[in-house]
């Protein structure tokens, strides 16, 4: 008990001091010219932001860049863990990989939430059927992976199948598959699970932006003579073209970032790991922190073009507003 209330007044009095400290100096900024007063006020405030910035993110980035040039026992090795990346045939794999997921993902999921947003638009039943839509975002990415695990489930010919994916195809009359054992397919498969949680979030941003395409518009193309898909073509999409680039590059940026539902559902087995996945298996499974780190850095090298397009878009329609 005697320590504990020792160290409770060692506290209680480093808080003193602590006060004391940025009491003088608010005294002394009061005291100042106004202008020094100012900027040390814009200082004070920008200053505890400043310092997390550089110890939450700046300072760790120049530490993966570093040890992205070193091996496993924190030697410089130069450019070998690059070269290992862009040689190596797993790591070639997990490239390919992460591009078919960058191209596949944003794709499907804005042109299907676009066609859901367009088709549902002031339908009967509207709220409803957007809200199943918009139900897997809900569900977190390994929950996501562990539903769908279920679904692509795998029992031998000729045994009851308890996967729906599976069960569907012997209704069909087809043959049961490992549908994320046979490789390159079950890329696919994964890829479809991503999709799935992806259109509810870019079917609700694309029909808000629908909405508030001005309904004048809309009718005086009508009396023009314009058809649906011409209306479609010269009014919706032009009038939506900011939501669509905000959608696809926020899709992308988080596609690009994948783990967890390639972790939960293969591990990144038989052909299916990507960037991200493969980061976390050669730092902390393989011993290879280097590698760990150059797969990070280059993760961060393709993020990076397409943070700075959706804020140079973003710019333009602000200055246009």
């Amino acid at each position: 008990m005697e320590d504990l209330g020792e160290k409770f007044l060692q506290v209680v009095i480093a808080l003193a001091i602590f006060a004391a400290i940025i009491g003088f100096i608010m005294l002394l900024v009061d005291r100042a010219p106004k202008s020094f007063r100012d900027k040390a006020t814009i200082i004070g405030f920008m200053a505890p932001a400043a310092i997390l910035l550089i110890v939450g993110m700046v300072w760790p980035a120049a530490q993966t860049t570093f040890l992205a040039f070193t091996d496993r026992n924190g030697a410089i090795n130069g450019l070998d863990n690059f070269i290992w990346m862009f040689t190596d045939p797993s790591a070639l794999v997990t490239l390919r990989n992460t591009v078919l997921w960058v191209i596949l993902v944003p794709t499907l999921s804005t042109i299907i939430g676009l066609v859901y947003a367009v088709f549902i638009d002031k339908a009967h039943g509207e709220r409803v059927l957007k809200a199943l839509v918009f139900m897997p975002m809900a569900i977190s990415m390994v929950g996501a992976g562990i539903i769908w695990n279920f679904m692509y489930a795998y029992r031998g010919t000729g045994r009851e199948q308890i996967g729906l994916v599976n069960q569907i195809l012997v209704w069909f009359g087809g043959e049961p598959r490992q549908f994320l054992l046979d490789a390159p397919g079950n890329t696919f498969f994964l890829i479809a699970v991503m999709v799935w949680i992806q259109v509810g979030f870019a079917m609700v941003i694309l029909s808000a932006a629908i909405k508030g395409i001005p309904a004048d518009v809309i009718e005086a193309s009508r009396l023009d003579g314009a058809s649906a898909w011409q209306q479609f073509r010269n009014i919706t999409i032009p009038s939506i073209r900011g939501a669509l680039v905000v959608v696809v590059t926020t899709i992308t940026i988080i596609t690009l970032k994948v783990f967890d539902i390639v972790r939960t559902m293969t591990a990144g087995n038989f052909e299916t790991s990507v960037i991200a996945n493969e980061m976390y298996t050669q730092a902390f499974r393989a011993n290879e922190p280097g590698r760990g780190a150059a797969l990070a850095l280059v993760l961060f090298l393709m993020v990076l073009p397409v943070v700075i397009y959706n804020a140079r878009v973003l710019k333009k329609q602000k200055e246009i507003r």
